[in-house]
């Protein structure tokens, strides 16, 4: 059996002493209609230290409300003062679930709702933050309108290239040739589509958009988008998944080469 810290005892004494005050019936008021005076002690008895398993040993304890002292009995006979605001008053009170769990152990109480339960391990400031940057992630292709139609002969061709070989950054640039007057966002499905084609050919599952540049040219409109490639899914407002991507450009009608 653990011997229960002095420290444990104390705190024991002043738990109990709130419980009990809390449940108590306000004080009867004195014949000339003023409330009787509070109490000049808590009184309580708490288990004695070394005390074995069976033994009903108790020792008195008593805390003054109005100086601020713990009176406690010891074994002897002798009282031992100190004051609630003086180091051993608040070593006395210092207690960890670790003591409440070893007291618990030895006198068998039950300190459910002294002690919170353990909380779940609270997000970190960046960890809501890359939270809150996915949840703004927007497809691959960006939604077309229902009065959007897809024309085969929009599209004129495409390539990819790669902007730093050998360097450990995939960096890849996607050309894209279109008919004059196609819609932005198609044309940019399109480039889109060209990259996934490209990627399944070279075993790269993802791609991270990093801009798109637009402009016409001999009657043509003419799409660069750069592409960050990986093999691990990237961080992104827009993430190229290359077998999803390929999926959704066949459903639209868009060429991925």
């Amino acid at each position: 059996m653990t011997t229960v810290p002095r420290s444990i005892r104390l705190t024991v004494m002043a738990a109990l002493g709130v419980v009990a005050l809390a449940g108590c019936e306000p004080l009867a008021a004195t014949p000339d209609g003023r409330p009787k005076a509070k109490p000049a002690q808590m009184v309580a008895q708490v288990a004695a230290p070394g005390q074995k398993a069976g033994d009903a040993t108790l020792t008195r304890a008593r805390v003054s409300t109005k100086s601020g002292e713990i009176l406690i009995l010891e074994e002897d006979g002798s009282v031992t003062t100190m004051d609630l605001d003086s180091r051993e008053g608040q070593d006395a009170f210092t207690i960890s679930e670790a003591d409440l769990a070893a007291l618990n152990a030895n006198l068998d109480l039950d300190f459910g709702g002294l002690v919170a339960a353990n909380l779940p391990k609270e997000k970190t400031a960046q960890e809501k933050a890359l939270e809150a940057f996915a949840a703004r992630r927007e497809p691959a292709l960006p939604t077309l309108r229902e009065d959007q139609a897809v024309d085969p002969a929009q599209f004129i061709a495409a390539k990819v290239e790669p902007m730093n070989r050998g360097r450990a950054t995939d960096l890849v640039e996607v050309t894209a040739n279109l008919r004059q007057g196609v819609d932005a966002d198609i044309a940019f499905s399109y480039a889109t589509c060209a990259l996934a084609g490209w990627a399944k050919e070279n075993g790269t599952p993802y791609g991270r958009h990093i801009r798109t540049l637009q402009a016409e040219r001999n009657g043509k409109l003419l799409i660069g988008s750069a592409f960050i490639l990986s093999q691990d899914k990237p961080m992104g407002l827009r993430v190229m998944e290359t077998q999803e991507t390929l999926r959704e450009c066949k459903a639209r009608g868009i060429p991925a080469a």
